[in-house]
């Protein structure tokens, strides 16, 4: 168990949802150009809302979403959401080229972005990435008994602080003492009642006592619609506030 006692930061519930692709009923706005791939599936007969949108977009692309996948198309779509795109051309209208989403499917599991950053994680356990999501569901289901993650995202590099002590007999060495992260998340939670939701936040975690073996303790934080920049800021004075078990 990791989390000792969570906090949290729910504002409106879960009413409230961040925007990472400008979507309408179903459909996302890119501005980049088709990536590149295989050659383009060309169908006659697209979406009839997204001439509009592509006329917005001359030169770019527009985007499929499935809203069977997500909450809300204007809140946070994970990129396997994406049915694929549409190419524009410069005068704003559909070509007919699409190109599919080769990840399009159910969204899966992600923590790229905590596990590839190259920092000293064995304070979290043998495995971070659970250790994250077991805390995380944790809390979700605190707030809503009987309400699971579905999945997880990490969706930025987290922000970490740590803190030690010279060691008594090599002054070069320094010995930890306390860790913590912010991790930048987004997840697909599902309620008894069926409702699925997508929220974003920060999730935080602070565990000290690590030179004091089985008197570490540990704290966690849910800061719901939160930035990231935020819960840095708020990380630096919540790392001093939880102390080692007497």
């Amino acid at each position: 168990m990791l989390v000792e006692s969570p906090g949290t930061n729910a504002v409106d519930g879960w009413l409230r949802f961040h925007v990472s692709i400008r979507a309408t009923d179903g459909l996302a706005t890119m501005n980049a150009h088709t990536a590149p791939g295989t050659g383009p599936d060309r169908r006659s007969n697209p979406p009839a809302a997204l001439a509009a949108e592509a006329a917005r977009h001359p030169g770019g692309s527009v985007a499929e979403i499935d809203h069977t996948l997500i909450s809300d198309p204007n809140g946070f779509v994970p990129a396997e959401a994406v049915r694929g795109v549409w190419k524009v051309d410069a005068d704003g209208r559909l070509t007919g080229e699409f190109q599919p989403n080769p990840n399009y499917g159910p969204p899966q599991d992600d923590f790229t972005r905590l596990v590839s950053t190259g920092h000293f994680l064995d304070w979290l356990g043998d495995d971070p990435a659970s250790a994250v999501r077991e805390s995380v569901a944790e809390i979700v289901d605190q707030q809503v008994p009987g309400a699971t993650v579905r999945w997880m995202k990490i969706t930025d590099e987290p922000r970490f602080l740590t803190a030690g002590r010279r060691a008594p007999d090599d002054p070069e060495s320094l010995i930890l003492t306390r860790a913590a992260l912010a991790a930048p998340f987004a997840i697909g939670v599902d309620s008894p009642a069926g409702r699925h939701d997508v929220l974003w936040g920060v999730h935080s975690i602070v565990v000290v006592g690590l030179d004091r073996g089985d008197r570490a303790r540990s704290r966690a934080w849910f800061d719901l619609w939160t930035e990231l920049d935020a819960a840095e800021h708020l990380l630096r004075s919540r790392i001093a506030e939880v102390e080692p078990a007497g």
